[in-house]
């Protein structure tokens, strides 16, 4: 499985971008499931966030949803910050 993310916006409107594959890991499954959790409750649309929020595109293989701070669910945190820590 290929996991991307994509921030942009925030005060200085850097953009980052990760991504992760998680064949051949011994943690796939982990990554998998929270892939998964996170593409469940996101959108095709970006929604509105805040000013000077960040917004965030996560593409699964060949599923991709939206989403933006405050609105993050825990598992979006947690693949976001995962992805961009380890996949950068």
């Amino acid at each position: 499985m290929r996991i991307q993310v994509s921030r942009t916006g925030g005060f200085a409107g850097i953009a980052r971008h990760g991504e992760v594959d998680t064949s051949g890991r011994p943690d796939a499954a982990e990554w998998e499931s929270l892939a998964e959790a996170a593409l469940a409750t996101g959108r095709g649309a970006a929604p509105a966030g805040v000013p000077d929020g960040f917004r965030y595109r996560i593409t699964v293989d060949d599923r991709t949803v939206r989403c933006a701070d405050p609105g993050l669910t825990d598992a979006q945190r947690a693949l976001i910050s995962r992805v961009l820590k380890e996949g950068a």
